[in-house]
This record gives C-alpha cells, sequence and structure tokens, in this order.
C-alpha cells in the first residue's frame, strides 16, 4: 500500500496522528465516514449535532472538521462559523447533499471553508481532499513559523539600535555584528527551506526505485541550464525548487501507475497522469515562496509546440522555467525508463532532446543544454575532489549534495564536517556500504 499523507503528519509530529471531527445528524454517516478514515490511520471524533461538535472542540484538539450542512437548531454554516471564530487554524470542510448553491455560498462566506464535498461521496476523492487540506495546514504553520521567527529577529535588531544610540563610538561596529548575523540567519533559513524541499521530494520518490535522485538530478540539470542562460537569481532559485518539486502531483497515485511508462498508458491511467501537473501547482500555492515554482509545476508538461497539457500553451507563451525543467525531466527520465519501455543511455536521450529541438523543445534550452554537457553529463560548478568516508577531515565542506544509493538525502551540500558528522557517515557507511563523497578542493588540505 503506499504513503499517506497522514504518515508523512506522523513523522513530523510524533505525538499523535491527525484529529478529525465528523458533525452529522445521522449516525449512518457518520459511522461511514469514521470507518472510512479510522483504516487509513487518522484519529476520529464524531458530533450529532454543531452544539455537540463545539463541545468537542473545547476539550479535544481537531486538525480538521468535516460537517454536514442540513442540520436541526444549528446549520453546517453557523457552525463553522463558530468553528472559524473560536479556532481559526482548524481546517473546515462542509458536506452537503443539496445543490443548494446560496447555502454552500453561505457557508464559504461565514465559515471560509475550504472545500465542500457532495453526498453520496467518492472515497478516493474525498481522502485525497482530506490528504491535501491537512498538507495545507501544515505549510502555513510552517509559513507562520518563519515569520515569526523573521519578526523575533527584527525586534532583536531593532532593540540593538535603540541601544546602540547611546553608544555612538562603537554604534558602527556593533551595527555590523548584528548585520552580518542577521545575514548568516537568513542564509540559514535558506539553506534549511531548501533543504527541507530536497527532503520533502525524497518522500515522493520512496515507493519508486527507479526514481531514487531522480528529482534531485533534475533540479541540478535544470540549475545549470538557467543559470547558462543568465537568469537572475531569484528565477534560478524558482527554476531549482520546481526541479526538486515537479513530481510532487504525483503523491497520489497508485504503485502501480507510478511504475508504468507513459508510452504505455491509456484510458484512465493516462487522464489521471495528465492531472499531476495542475495537482501539484494546487499543492504549491497556498506558501507565498512557493508560488513561482508552482507555476513552473503547472507548465512543465507543455510542448513548445503546442501539443503538451494542461493547458496546450505554444512557443514563449509557456513560462521560461517550465520549458528549462521540462527539458531536464525528459532527458533523465529517458534513462530510467519512465517515458518508454526501454531505458536509454545518456547519449541516446541526448539524440532524442536534439531531435525535438522546435518541436518538444525551445531551442534556446536547447542551446543552453547543450553548451552544459561535457559527454553527456552537466559540467561541475564547484570545483571538487572526491574522497572515500575514512579520509574526511574536520572542517571540510561538503561539495555535492550525499545520496545514498536509495536516493536519500543524507547530508546537503554546503555542509563542513565536524567529527560528529563524520562519525555519524562512517556508522551509516559500516551498515550500507563504501559511499564516496565530495569535499570542495579549496578544503581539502586542512
Amino acid at each position: 500500500m503506499g504513503t499517506t499523507f497522514s504518515d508523512h503528519i506522523s513523522a513530523s509530529d510524533e505525538t499523535r496522528s491527525p484529529v478529525i471531527l465528523f458533525v452529522d445528524d445521522e449516525p449512518n454517516i457518520l459511522s461511514s465516514l469514521r470507518r472510512l478514515f479510522r483504516s487509513e490511520g487518522y484519529q476520529t471524533l464524531i458530533a450529532e449535532s454543531g452544539h455537540a461538535g463545539l463541545n468537542i472542540l473545547e476539550t479535544e484538539s481537531v486538525d480538521l472538521v468535516i460537517s454536514d450542512m442540513r442540520m436541526p437548531e444549528m446549520d453546517g454554516a453557523h457552525f463553522l462559523e463558530a468553528v472559524r471564530l473560536k479556532w481559526p487554524d482548524t481546517m473546515r470542510l462542509l458536506l452537503t447533499g443539496y445543490a443548494d448553491v446560496s447555502s454552500i455560498m453561505q457557508a464559504i462566506n461565514r465559515g471560509e471553508i475550504y472545500r465542500y464535498i457532495t453526498k453520496p461521496w467518492d472515497e478516493n476523492e474525498i481522502l485525497l481532499i482530506v490528504r491535501q487540506a491537512l498538507e495545507r495546514k501544515a505549510l502555513e504553520q510552517e509559513r507562520r513559523r518563519l515569520e515569526e521567527l523573521t519578526r523575533a529577529q527584527n525586534e532583536e535588531l531593532n532593540a540593538l539600535n535603540a541601544s546602540l544610540e547611546k553608544k555612538v563610538e562603537v554604534r558602527t561596529i556593533e551595527l555590523k555584528k548584528a548585520h552580518d548575523g542577521l545575514l548568516v540567519s537568513n542564509e540559514k533559513l535558506r539553506v534549511n527551506f531548501l533543504t527541507s524541499i530536497k527532503m520533502f521530494s525524497n518522500l515522493i520518490e520512496v515507493r519508486g526505485k527507479r526514481l531514487a535522485g531522480h528529482s534531485l538530478r533534475v533540479a541540478d540539470l535544470a540549475n545549470s541550464i538557467a543559470k547558462k542562460m543568465d537568469l537572475d537569481a531569484i528565477e534560478i532559485q524558482q527554476v531549482f525548487v520546481a526541479g526538486l518539486l515537479h513530481n510532487i502531483g504525483k503523491i497520489g497515485f497508485t504503485d502501480e501507475l507510478l511504475a508504468m511508462p507513459v508510452s504505455l498508458m491509456n484510458g484512465q491511467d493516462l487522464a489521471l497522469y495528465r492531472k499531476y501537473p495542475v495537482r501539484g501547482e494546487q499543492l504549491l500555492m497556498p506558501l507565498e515562496d512557493l508560488r513561482g515554482a508552482a507555476r513552473i509545476v503547472r507548465s512543465h508538461q507543455e510542448r513548445f509546440d503546442g501539443a503538451g497539457f494542461p493547458d496546450q500553451l505554444t512557443g514563449f507563451n509557456i513560462p521560461l522555467g517550465a520549458r528549462i525543467v521540462a527539458l531536464a525531466s525528459d532527458f533523465h527520465n529517458l534513462q530510467i525508463g519512465t517515458l518508454s519501455q526501454r531505458s536509454l543511455r545518456s547519449e541516446e536521450a541526448v539524440s532524442v532532446i536534439l531531435e525535438s529541438r522546435g518541436k518538444r523543445y525551445d531551442p534556446e534550452v536547447v542551446n543552453a543544454f547543450r553548451s552544459i554537457t561535457k559527454n553527456d553529463i552537466p559540467v561541475d560548478e564547484v570545483q571538487a575532489i572526491s574522497l572515500q568516508a575514512k579520509n574526511l577531515k574536520p572542517g571540510m565542506i561538503i561539495a555535492r549534495d550525499l545520496i545514498t544509493s536509495d536516493g536519500f538525502l543524507l547530508l546537503s551540500a554546503g555542509h563542513v564536517l565536524n567529527e560528529r558528522l563524520i562519525r555519524q557517515i562512517l556508522e551509516f557507511e559500516n551498515s550500507a556500504g563504501i559511499m564516496t563523497i565530495y569535499v570542495r578542493a579549496e578544503g581539502a588540505g586542512t
């Protein structure tokens, strides 16, 4: 069975699995919902009225509420409005068996619901909606945490500036120290943000052995192409992040669909596959810092000649970042056999891309790709040397992401090694086998 979103929540919050409260005046509906979601590993609570639901919320920590619209005494709109006012962080979904647009709009306006679900529901669809809602909540909580961290740092800096006004002679020195500290902190946030995304992209690939490390390879190649085409720093980072997350929309695919080459898909499988770029965009849009990457993810299956999906965009109407990720993704997909039944050698994959210049791919992107390859392998921008773990020394800097044979990220590039990290690498090597580690050449002599 594939990994569910509830598994991811449990991994990040080891204390409990997500808690869902179902509110409906029909016991059979509550029983059906409770049975469905319990089987997926969720904790479930039930209430047969809006007042009963509010009483439960007073005593229980609830992540998500699914409420019926038509209930006596307190309908779904009033109940969800009360939830929004007192527990705004609890995600809210409306369950309705009536095509009553005005009632639905009332619930949207008063309760600010995330989505509404019609009766009778499709089990796969309602499970997917709940997973997406919980993921949105997790991303929103992370955004708030980062904003609060930045606000606290700004307050510290303001307090420091106020005190420095009393000491004019040392003002410049102290301000520079504070400024440098803030730059270091922001850089750490940026690195941690990218590392978190790399780790999340690994989760997408856990279920498909052929996909191990695929997203990171796509991101690295797309990053090199973007730099070659002189994109600005923000655009380059958006391309890199989109490369890491371009397959996020496949997170709900079955194991069989993940393993099936695109050339063998037809009918319902192909229709579902063609929806994954839009689903990927929807998953990323709630986080403001990922909206640029989200637009790239949506369009990375478009073709330069207009025969792609989901929007059949043509030529330069396709975002440049998407044109870059499209080529980088296909280059590696051709080699691991996810586009066709046969896996191609790297030189064969290059030939396919060159033959599709002006059809599948932007000619300028193809030119940049060709200019940065040497023997069909992108040239490393950072000078690095390879070492075995036993030869590592404290102070050395990791030059390339340290990836296991299964595609898992152990350490991201830029980490400065210390005795503890070296000991952990050696312990991992004893159980997993000899690894090659790349360190920056300028620090190798330390």
